[in-house]
This record gives structure tokens, sequence and C-alpha cells, in this order.
């Protein structure tokens, strides 16, 4: 579902990209004039006519998408995308662009971003989704239709057996997870989304990134399981305020990008977006966590080196920072 005021929507290019936006047969929500104008309106600088024509415009151009009006009651409406292009005639061309899903540093196109095929009526495009919360756990439709070249069913439930496995091991070096300390949780290279799933069990939200220089793309699965997510080149500042997360998680993001920006810029935008006395976990092979772990002292935080579910054969280790806990001999 996609909520929006019409001020911040002026135009049909901003509707072709919330179409884009929305799974088959999803849901937008439009609040304010022009939706039912003679409703009361403080906005005393549009005239009547002005939001009947806006109204008529914003109901052309969800015609052209081929959009289906399921409520306009009050200053509220609601629109559906199909689930399909079977037997939509559409006034604007569809996209014939390789990968629908790109989209870091990509201008919207004024095209229709196309449905995958379906043979009957009804059928939706990207398959039959779960209920939440079965959502989560469910196979994703883009997995289970072949859809993301590489990426089998089987290799998705093993990752998601492996994180519920991992999170289970960050719950006993982190005690504040199961007090209720942490609320606001990032995946730097969160993947499937099983780090996030398997930290359904907390009382959290996690926004999970996809790095942009990888080629698995696997932000619509996320999307897919009734998480949330976005891209990100981890060379470059996030987006957000400062002190905004209380959890920061990353697993092989300093490998990813070894070759591309240094450890320490790395570790001072996590510094900057974490809160203090936030908590980070840094998994990553063996030589690469020491050496985080000598650019996080660097930065007094509180931190120490812990083995993987596998003990100390295991080839990964974990940095384990809790800033909540005072500096060593202080």
């Amino acid at each position: 579902m996609f909520h929006g005021l019409p001020m911040l929507i002026p135009d049909g290019l901003y509707m072709l990209e919330i179409d884009r936006l929305l799974r088959p047969g999803g849901y937008w929500v439009m609040s304010g004039p022009p939706i039912s104008w003679k409703s009361p309106c403080k906005d005393l600088n549009r005239t009547i006519k002005i939001l009947d024509d806006e109204k008529l415009a914003r109901e052309d151009i969800a015609s052209k998408l081929c959009w289906e009006m399921v409520s306009d009651k009050g200053a509220v409406s609601v629109w559906r995308k199909p689930s399909d292009h079977l037997h939509c005639v559409q006034e604007a061309k569809l996209c014939t662009e390789d990968n629908p899903d790109t989209a870091w540093y990509i201008n919207i196109s004024m095209c229709i971003s196309q449905l995958p095929r379906v043979d009957l009526v009804g059928d939706s495009a990207r398959g039959t989704m779960e209920k939440w919360p079965q959502r989560l756990a469910a196979v994703p439709p883009r997995i289970a239709n072949g859809g993301i070249k590489g990426i089998s069913i089987r290799a998705y439930k093993h990752d998601y057996s492996i994180w519920k496995r991992r999170v289970e091991l960050y719950g006993t070096y982190l005690k504040d997870l199961s007090r209720r300390s942490y609320r606001n949780v990032m995946d730097m290279n969160a993947g499937f989304g099983g780090f996030a799933a398997a930290m359904s069990k907390y009382p959290v939200w996690v926004m999970n990134v996809v790095p942009a220089n990888i080629t698995e793309n696997t932000l619509g699965i996320i999307y897919e399981r009734g998480l949330i997510g976005t891209y990100m080149d981890w060379c470059e500042a996030f987006s957000t305020y400062p002190r905004t997360y209380d959890l920061i998680h990353a697993n092989g993001v300093f490998t990813l990008y070894i070759d591309k920006c240094g450890t320490l810029d790395i570790l001072i935008e996590m510094d900057r977006i974490l809160r203090p006395g936030g908590a980070a976990i840094i998994r990553d092979a063996a030589d690469v966590v020491l050496k985080v772990k000598e650019a996080a002292d660097r930065l007094q935080w509180r931190s120490r080196v812990v083995d993987a579910e596998d003990g100390a054969s295991d080839p990964q280790k974990i940095l384990i920072v809790n800033n909540s806990l005072p500096l060593p001999g202080k």
C-alpha cells in the first residue's frame, strides 16, 4: 500500500512511479483535496475549479494505468493496481528495459512498468501472497516462480534457518535485546531479509539495506516477505538523521567494500547514525573483523571479538559492540 498527499503528487510522472512501486493488486490511498473537494477544506489559495480539474486529471491518469477506484469517501480515495495486464488496454506505453527492478540512481521513466505474464485472469502477476505473519516465513513469489536467476527455494529455506540460529547467538551476547532496549534496527547487508525475519520475535523493526553494488538484487524478496528496505552504497552517507538507530547489523559489509572505501570511513558513518549507547553486530571473515576491531577502538567503541556459531573453527568472527557499557578501566 502507498499513501500520498495530492500536493506532493503534481503530475502523472509521480503516479507512474507509484505504479512501479506497488505490487500487483496493491493499493494507493490518497487523502485531502482534490479528493471530494466539496468537503471542508482550509486551502484558500485553490479555487473549486482548480480542485475539480485536478481531481479529473488524477482520475484520467489512474484510468490509463488501469487502476480501479475501490473507495471514494470524504477526503480519502483508494485505488487498486491491477493484478495483471491481460485485459488492460493502456494508452501509456509499457516500459521495455531489461530489469524493471533497477532503481539506484535511475531517472523516472514515462512508461508503465510491465507486470509478469499470467495465464488466467485473476491470477496475480507475482503469485499469491500469504497473510501476515505467515508471509514472513513463506517462500516469496519471486523465488517460487523462478523469477530471480540462481536463487532456489532450497537456498532461501536454508538462509531462513541459518539466521534463526545466528540471532539466537546474538541474544546471548546482547542481553538488552530481550530487555526491549532496542527498537530501531538496521541490517546493512540484508540479503533475503533473514536477519530481520529472525529478529521478529523481539519488539523491533528492521531497515533492510541492499548494497547497490552487488549482483543479487534481493530488495524485491525483502518486500514480498512484508519487510521494509532500501538500496545503499556504503561508501556514501546514508540519508537519515544522526543518532537514528539503536542497533546496527553488518554482515560481510567490510569485505564487500574492502577495495572501494576505508574501514574507518564506514565505521564513522555507522557511528553517526547510531544513537549514544547503541550497539552493533559486525560479522565477517576473521582477519577483517580484527581490522575492524582496531578501527572501532579508535572511535572508543566498547567492543569485543567473539566466536560465531561453530566456535573457534568457524572462519567468521563477530565483533559485538555495546556502547552502553563503560570504557575499560573507567
